[in-house]
């Protein structure tokens, strides 16, 4: 009898091992978030800390690695005042991708990624947003909640070589947050064949799944495949698709190489970019149940050998740049006509207007504003010192506000 309850708890044990649990991610958020790493601002000896535990991570899930080293350096020109237009300041920089491989022996290889990079001390950032410098920005969503899925994906795949199809990339991206860097240094000068990539898995902000359960998925146009494999499985999560390949993540640098891609995101906060971004806000539950749905999809692809890759469209915002901001956090789970806010940084263009978190923007200056990309083009057409007019729906009441860019 002893004997069979042993070999029970072993396999409980073994069982659990491939499970991801809120125990691993909070172990691994709590760390790469943490006031020690002082926000893993790229090409910092902060975030080549941050480099050096995901490597470890990856050697102890028992992931290969290319050239004796997990960590892949590249580098980039970097200016140490962004607010410095000239070229005198710029130097070369260096920092690094962590990169695990688990070889099947199969023919195509699953990439899953996402970046640990963030803002360090704040300077190293050109967001027009607020940004203050001289203070951590510890990144717990963005992305050190991809980050922990990444290592949490690998430690699940590891475990379970016998089935899988595929051989598994896992690959922590530095540099998102400057460009996309890291991720197009990677694709610029791969560990494998490209053409050998079945499709890419990005995660970036999966750490905030709110009451709604609200999962956004970016470049289900990417391959035919992708919307009859997502409707198929049986969900708890609201989830809303868009087709397009390109968006603000390193999943874009994949797509451009013909790749189908995938990148997972829970939904803006008013953390975000921000000193506040830390662990402590970061839903878990809410994170297993993201990743656990990812497993389902990847597994879902067993059956296909090599997905089929179809181009999509660019959306408009990548057309546009901006001069100025209004200070707002637009909803991007939000289905509804408008653009829906879902926060509004104080001192900024929106907060001195009065416009408030939950308003719905109607108008913007003359342009109607049905969508995100009808708000860009109207944002997109203002200067500094430029004034105009801001319709909001709040509750049921249309509210005509004035708004200074300054």
């Amino acid at each position: 009898m002893n004997r069979f309850i042993l070999i029970a708890v072993l396999y409980a044990q073994a069982h659990s091992a491939q499970k991801v649990t809120v125990v691993q991610l909070k172990k691994h958020i709590s760390f790469l978030a943490s006031d020690s790493l002082k926000g893993r601002g790229t090409g910092t000896e902060d975030e080549l800390k941050a480099a050096n535990y995901i490597a470890d991570q990856f050697k102890q899930n028992g992931l290969m690695s290319f050239n004796n080293s997990y960590l892949k350096s590249f580098t980039f020109k970097h200016n140490a005042n962004p607010h410095d237009t000239s070229t005198k300041n710029i130097n070369e920089k260096k920092a690094y991708n962590v990169i695990g491989y688990i070889d099947n022996k199969a023919l195509n290889t699953v990439v899953i990624g996402a970046h640990y990079d963030h803002l360090g001390l704040g300077h190293d950032h050109n967001s027009l947003d607020a940004n203050p410098e001289g203070k951590i920005h510890n990144g717990a969503d963005d992305n050190a909640s991809g980050t922990s899925g990444v290592i949490d994906l690998a430690r699940y795949f590891a475990s379970n070589k016998q089935t899988e199809p595929f051989n598994f990339l896992f690959i922590c991206f530095s540099g998102e947050e400057l460009g996309l860097l890291g991720s197009k240094k990677w694709c610029d000068n791969p560990d494998i064949e490209l053409n050998k990539i079945n499709y890419m898995i990005n995660m970036d902000m999966i750490g905030r799944l709110n009451k709604e359960e609200k999962l956004l998925i970016y470049g289900v146009g990417t391959s035919p495949v992708w919307v009859p494999l997502i409707d198929s499985l049986k969900t708890s999560f609201s989830i809303k698709k868009d087709s397009s390949g390109i968006g603000p993540s390193d999943q874009t640098s994949f797509y451009l190489k013909d790749i189908p891609v995938l990148h997972f995101f829970t939904g803006q906060h008013p953390d975000y970019h921000k000193p506040s971004d830390d662990a402590n806000k970061i839903n878990y539950k809410g994170e297993v149940k993201v990743l656990e749905y990812i497993i389902q999809l990847i597994e879902k692809t067993y059956p296909y050998q090599k997905l089929a890759f179809t181009k999509t469209r660019t959306p408009d915002a990548g057309k546009v740049s901006f001069k100025v901001t209004m200070g707002v956090m637009p909803d991007y789970t939000f289905d509804g006509v408008g653009l829906r806010i879902d926060g509004v940084t104080d001192g900024r263009p929106a907060s001195k207007a009065g416009v408030q978190t939950g308003d719905i923007v109607k108008k913007l200056g003359d342009v109607v504003v049905k969508d995100i990309q009808d708000y860009m083009k109207a944002l997109s057409s203002f200067k500094k010192g430029d004034t105009t007019k801001v319709e909001v729906l709040r509750g049921t009441e249309i509210k005509v506000l004035d708004l200074e860019f300054k």
